[in-house]
This record gives structure tokens, C-alpha cells and sequence, in this order.
């Protein structure tokens, strides 16, 4: 809840509301609504750590897959599920309150680590489109560039960058005043809703961190579109069929994938969103930051042969896990 302090200095002698949580409402509807709503994600978020816990143990305990594709996979997985971790848990108590509250800094910490978990997802996208590239299009030249070196340098980018390019916008964020109400029609604490809270404009505050999420969105789609460009031209050149209809196949998930992800968060982050509902927004919301970690182990890892094969040894134990 508020509370009140009074400003006894000769400038200003005014009651002053200061807010020290927010009330995120959620989605709305009855208690049955609600009880269906947290069932289901709790659902999916189960099903989200079980899949992506699965490829960290599989490349991790089968020798087959101590390379850099698998490498960056279970990077990308390990990602997957602090990024849904970063907003169900936070959800599904939100839904069982009676307050619906979160504290102030309860509040902009989900919302630091959920953009820039979110940033970091955008750079692993696009350096694993920067693998799939070199392993189709430069075959030959592919085990002496992407080492196990640049790997480890490429995931270690990733998550540097992905978390050290929002401290500043968002402390300066957390310190305009927010003189109520504190109520959030969101299940997260987002860029909008806290800015539509705040009694001070911050034209500059805004437009840096809107122009930062641009450009790593832009950046990242756009070399992205063009790896799959350069890799669909080369698979247009297999001369076996069944192979040219695989390979379009697996470009075409991981395409499906990237297209969802960038969509949503696009219309969300790039795009005016005065004029989308609320309802609609927390739904694309929740499509990028619950639906795409669930779904990404399925389309990254099932489509290939040696990731079945160790999938299966790590469930049925019909192998020993082997040391790197």
C-alpha cells in the first residue's frame, strides 16, 4: 500500500504520495477462471524445465555432443528456463493473492531480468543462425572456425551483453517518482505500465531504452533473416531430394520459432501499443516470454537424430553418463 510523508521545506509544503509496491492485476475473470489459468501455466512451466533440463543433461552426459552446436543448445536451454522463471513463479502467486501485490524493488528486479534475459534469448538466436550457417554453407572450413574457443566466447557476449545493457536505463527508471496509483493491468512489471505510473515525463529515459531495445531487436532479426537466406540458397543446391526436403524442414521450424518470438515482442516493443487492447498485450506477452521456452526444445532438439538418441539414454538410463 502507499504511504504519506509531508514535505515541511519552505519550497514546497504538500502531501506527497510515495509508492512502495504495485498491484499487478493479472488476467481477469472469476475464481474458476483463475484456478484453470494457474493450473495450466503451471503446467507449462513444468513441462518448460523438465524439456530444457533434459538437453542440459543430455549434452552434458553424452560425449557425442561436446561440440559447439550442442554447446550453444544447452547454453540456449539453460537460458530458456531462467527466462520463464523470470515471470511464472511471480504469476502463479499473483493468481492465489488477495492483494496481488509486488514490492518496488521486487517490481523493477522482474522487470531487469526479464529484459535482459529476453536480450540475451535475441543474441543466442542469432549466434546459433551464425552456426547453423557455417555447418551448412562452409562445411569444410566449419571445425577450424567455430572452435570451442569462439563458442565459449560467443555464449560468454551473449550473457555479458544481454546484462549489462540495462542497469542504467532502468535504475534511472526506478527513480522517478511514482506518486500512485500503483496499479499495473499486467501480469509483469513492463516498460509501459511503470512509465504510464510515473508523475514526471522522461522523454530521454524512454527513448534511450526504447532505441536500445530497437537496435538489438533490428540487429539480431536481421542477421538472423539473412543466415537463413544464404542457408536456404545452398540447400536449394542439394541434389538429393529427400535431403533438400529435410534441411527446408528444420530451417523452416527454427523460421517458425524466431518468427513467433520476434512478432510478438516486435508489436510490443517496437510498434505503438496505444491502440492494441490490454488483454491482446498480455497475451503476446505471454506468448514470447511462456509459450516460446516451452516450445523451443521441441523444435531445436527433436528434429535431430543424436539428441533423440541421447534424449532417450538420459530418461531410460541405457547409458552411462561419460566424462568430458
Amino acid at each position: 500500500t502507499p504511504f504519506f510523508f509531508l514535505d515541511l521545506s519552505p519550497m514546497n509544503r504538500s502531501a506527497t504520495q510515495l509508492v512502495t509496491e504495485f498491484v499487478l492485476l493479472g488476467f481477469p475473470g472469476c475464481w474458476k477462471i483463475q484456478i484453470f489459468l494457474f493450473s495450466l501455466l503451471l503446467v507449462v512451466y513444468i513441462l518448460t524445465l523438465l524439456g530444457n533440463g533434459l538437453i542440459i543433461c543430455a549434452v552434458r552426459c553424452d560425449a557425442r555432443l561436446h561440440t559447439p552446436m550442442y554447446s550453444l543448445l544447452g547454453n540456449f536451454a539453460f537460458l530458456e528456463i531462467w527466462y520463464v522463471s523470470s515471470t511464472v513463479p511471480n504469476m502463479l502467486a499473483n493468481i492465489l493473492s488477495k492483494t496481488k501485490a509486488i514490492s518496488f524493488s521486487a517490481c523493477f528486479l522482474q522487470f531487469y531480468f526479464f529484459f535482459s534475459l529476453g536480450t540475451t534469448e535475441c543474441l543466442f538466436l542469432a549466434v546459433m543462425a551464425y552456426d547453423r550457417y557455417l555447418a551448412v554453407c562452409r562445411p569444410l572450413h566449419y571445425p577450424t572456425i567455430m572452435t570451442g574457443r569462439l563458442c565459449g566466447m560467443l555464449v560468454s557476449c551473449c550473457w555479458l551483453i544481454g546484462f549489462l545493457g540495462y542497469p542504467v536505463p532502468i535504475f534511472f527508471i526506478s527513480r522517478l517518482p511514482f506518486c500512485g496509483p500503483n496499479i499495473i493491468d499486467h501480469f509483469l512489471c513492463d516498460m509501459d505500465p511503470l512509465m504510464a505510473l510515473s508523475c514526471a515525463p522522461a522523454p530521454v529515459t524512454e527513448t534511450v531504452f526504447y532505441t536500445q531495445s530497437s537496435l538489438v531487436l533490428f540487429c539480431t532479426v536481421s542477421y538472423i533473416l539473412c543466415s537463413y537466406v544464404l542457408l536456404l540458397r545452398a540447400v536449394i543446391r542439394v541434389p538429393s531430394a529427400d535431403g533438400r526436403r529435410k534441411a527446408f524442414s528444420t530451417c523452416g521450424s527454427h523460421l517458425l520459432v524466431v518468427s513467433v518470438f520476434y512478432g510478438t515482442v516486435m508489436v510490443m516493443y517496437v510498434s505503438p501499443t496505444y491502440g492494441i487492447p490490454t488483454l491482446t498485450q498480455k497475451i503476446l506477452t505471454l506468448v514470447y516470454s511462456v509459450m516460446t521456452p516451452l516450445s523451443n526444445p521441441l523444435i531445436y532438439s527433436l528434429r535431430n537424430k543424436d539428441m533423440k538418441l541421447a534424449l532417450r539414454s538420459v530418461l531410460f538410463g541405457m547409458r552411462v553418463c561419460q566424462k568430458s
